[in-house]
């Protein structure tokens, strides 16, 4: 192994390369957990039934906790991208190669922060367009 290698793998502490892969996760099935436990407690079932919706808090409950949770999976990538810059000679993206296992993780954990990413975004829309507890049906 090169000491310029060496030196590079030096620069990246495992525990961001971790984040940078489990943060997106953790942040996606924390917003599954929130939907539920939301619609679980502010949707009892009366209003299956024609009772009246959740109040206006909860959708902000919701709100927040799905930008929190964006925020966090944005924060990972960005991380795993500054660590893919650090580890990896590549200069493009999508010219993208992980030779080692650091690489390989920092590469690993941009991709999975993008797609969960647009999975929390993806989730977090029908709340502007269907009632919360007509979404539960």
């Amino acid at each position: 192994m090169s000491t310029d290698t060496t030196a590079r793998d030096g620069a990246v502490h495992t525990g961001t390369l971790w984040f940078g892969v489990g943060a997106s996760v953790a942040a996606w099935f924390g917003l599954y957990l929130a939907d539920i436990l939301i619609t679980w407690l502010t949707c009892p079932q009366r209003d299956q039934l024609g009772g009246p919706g959740p109040d206006a808090g909860a959708r902000v409950l919701y709100l927040v906790s799905t930008l929190i949770l964006l925020a966090l999976a944005a924060t990972a990538g960005t991380m795993s991208y500054r660590n893919w810059r650090r580890l990896s000679g590549m200069k493009e993206l999508l010219a993208a190669e992980a030779f080692e296992r650091k690489e390989f993780m920092a590469l690993a954990g941009l991709f999975i922060s993008f797609t969960l990413g647009v999975g929390i975004v993806w989730l977090g829309l029908p709340l502007f367009m269907i009632q919360m507890c007509l979404r539960t049906r």
